[in-house]
């Protein structure tokens, strides 16, 4: 499974790096997630730079594409060349957003009728019809949405859950839960991700 993870300049380091770390502990299983961008390197919020795996017209190929957020979303969104490069079809692809990752599935009309994002996200999308609910995880169809940075080892164990089963996914989450937390924090991810697995999509509210 061919996973890209949209990171672009003002990225947040949690959510891309998080779910790279945790998807690709399941490479022997062909899960194999690449940070996705526009040039050869990109910058986050905090002035880290890191080299780009692919480029952004790897979004269209992956079998699922995750959208972390970053500083500059609302720019993003609003960058034609970018946008004309994610060519998404839900029918085929997971695709995942965090935080304001969110507003490129309202940019590329897939937004789903019931989502959850952060603050901040939440306040913009307040004008769009759809509903934002205080959980980490919310899922319908192919497409998922979470909320809050340290959310991204759900997200993350979704795709697992979704490819390779629920066990093989938690195997992966305990194995980086907190010592001393791991039976806990592992009845936690299942608890969250089960409820969000195979839930009916619903038709996509922004054109």
């Amino acid at each position: 499974m061919k996973i890209a993870i949209v990171t672009l300049d003002g990225f947040n380091e949690i959510d891309s790096f998080v779910a790279l770390s945790i998807l690709n502990r399941a490479k022997s299983d062909g899960v194999c997630a690449e940070i996705t961008g526009m040039a050869d390197t990109v910058t986050s919020l905090n002035g880290v730079t890191v080299s780009v795996q692919q480029q952004l017209s790897f979004a269209a190929q992956a079998d699922a594409v995750i959208f972390g957020s970053g500083i500059h979303a609302r720019d993003h969104i609003n960058t034609p060349d970018l946008m004309a490069e994610l060519s998404l079809d839900p029918s085929r692809q997971w695709i995942g957003a965090q935080g304001s990752g969110a507003l490129f599935l309202h940019r590329l009309g897939l937004l789903p009728a019931t989502i959850t994002t952060d603050a901040q996200t939440r306040s913009v999308l307040g004008r769009a019809d759809t509903i934002v609910e205080d959980r980490p995880l919310v899922a319908q169809g192919n497409i998922v949405t979470a909320g809050g940075c340290f959310s991204s080892g759900y997200l993350a164990g979704w795709m697992l859950a979704k490819h390779l089963g629920m066990d093989k996914a938690l195997s992966i989450l305990e194995y980086v839960a907190p010592i001393g937390q791991k039976s806990q924090f592992s009845k936690q991810a299942r608890d969250i991700i089960s409820k969000q697995l195979d839930v009916p999509a619903k038709r996509p509210l922004y054109c």
